[in-house]
């Protein structure tokens, strides 16, 4: 039995990127949603999509790749853990890799980029990070 769902997605996309495919297939879950825009948004991921099919649904995602065919993520990494949560308040969230990276905060008002929840002036739990 799976008991976390996004070190899963996240293995799953790490995995694609590194054997090159254009698309890979994620469980679904609000926060895994919340999570793949955010990457889709800040240019990790080309493009998501939500497939139903009957009562399961899966996101069907397309990766990014750059002019020579590498993979856009260099690293995708899962912080906090079920067993270790990781929490970070708005001064210790402000940039990841100098702004070459973006962290996936989940916050009281809702799931973040690591920018905006320092623009709100929020912290929250560090989900993961990737840059």
């Amino acid at each position: 039995m799976m008991t976390d769902i996004i070190a899963d997605s996240l293995t799953r996309i790490r995995n694609a990127a590194q054997r090159r495919l254009d698309t890979t297939t994620l469980l679904h879950s609000n926060m895994i949603e919340a999570i793949v825009k955010i990457f889709v948004e800040k240019g990790y991921l080309e493009s998501y999509k939500v497939k139903e099919d009957g009562n399961k649904k899966t996101i069907k995602v397309v990766l990014k790749y750059d002019d020579n065919e590498k993979s856009v993520i260099n690293e995708i990494k899962k912080i906090s853990k079920p067993g270790r949560r990781v929490h970070q308040g708005k001064d210790e969230i402000r940039t990841f890799k100098n702004g070459y990276g973006t962290l996936v905060v989940s916050t009281s008002q809702g799931v973040l980029a690591n920018d905006e929840a320092y623009k709100r002036g929020i912290g929250g739990e560090v989900i993961c990070s990737i840059w």
